[in-house]
């Protein structure tokens, strides 16, 4: 049996709340960098994708709705990390139509609309079926040892690092991530994106070969009505949350603030 969804919430009502929804990998174990270099301005609200392989992008987006009201959360923003921005524009379309959730903005990390290079989500799939678990534990600890300023992170955030790693080798982990591979290929969101009067910013990392953030960039700016810019870190990669966390918290936290100037007309969110 699968895990479901989980939720956690770091801070105190009365501050601005900012939905954290994880990349492909599902969970909230790489974003205790990030989240120290937020330094308690935020109500960080993270969350645990279920680990079984029969959820659809609406209904995470759905079962996201009703964990936040269930906890007394009704407006914040909303940040996309990757995979993550899929079950975000599902979320912000059924907040606005049902007006439960009132997104103030929505921040794509590495995020895209609908995926640019879907072959290399076919040559993935192969990949990850078949790659032995001891390459990949070698693999992860490769990339986390070679991300600059690992070794001075506290050790909160390495015990965290550990338990990512530990989470990626289990079986069930496997199966639910070639099932969001799945979600990547039949997902299509241009749609919500084009209705989209929420403010949406990106956050990319230079060296990214995941998501090519040149086409996604052309895209929004052309076609999303709520685009207000975006943001290049030149020495981090796909995971800028990660690999540059200083600089994704500054960035993400001066957006917030810029947002402000957005809020009229923001829980109107979609064209009618």
């Amino acid at each position: 049996m699968g895990r479901g969804l989980q939720i956690r919430i770091h801070g105190v009502a009365g501050q601005p709340t900012l939905v954290y929804l994880p990349g492909l990998h599902g969970d909230w174990h790489l974003t205790q960098g990030f989240r120290d270099a937020l330094g308690g301005r935020v109500r960080w609200v993270e969350f645990t994708y279920p680990g079984d392989g029969n959820v659809s992008l609406e209904d995470q987006g759905m079962a996201i709705a009703d964990q936040l009201e269930g906890a007394g959360i009704r407006d914040g923003w909303i940040l996309g990390e990757s995979f993550g921005s899929q079950i975000a524009w599902r979320f912000l379309r059924r907040s606005v139509e049902q007006g439960t959730f009132t997104v103030r903005g929505l921040f794509l990390v590495g995020g895209f609309v609908r995926y640019p290079w879907r072959l290399g989500v076919r040559l993935a799939r192969p990949i990850v079926r078949h790659l032995p678990g001891w390459i990949l534990g070698i693999t992860l600890r490769v990339y986390l040892l070679g991300i600059r300023g690992m070794g001075r992170r506290s050790p909160q955030v390495r015990r965290s690092l550990e338990d990512f790693i530990e989470r990626r080798l289990e079986p069930s982990d496997r199966a639910a991530l070639l099932h969001r591979l799945d979600l990547i290929l039949g997902s299509d969101p241009r749609d919500i994106a084009r209705a989209t009067r929420v403010p949406v910013w990106s956050l990319m990392g230079f060296w990214d070969p995941i998501v090519p953030w040149i086409p996604v960039r052309r895209w929004l700016r052309r076609e999303c009505p709520g685009w207000r810019g975006d943001r290049v870190i030149w020495g981090a990669d796909h995971a800028p949350l990660v690999s540059a966390p200083e600089r994704s918290a500054e960035v993400i936290l001066g957006w917030m603030e810029e947002g402000r100037a957005h809020r009229a007309g923001s829980a109107e969110g979609l064209r009618r």
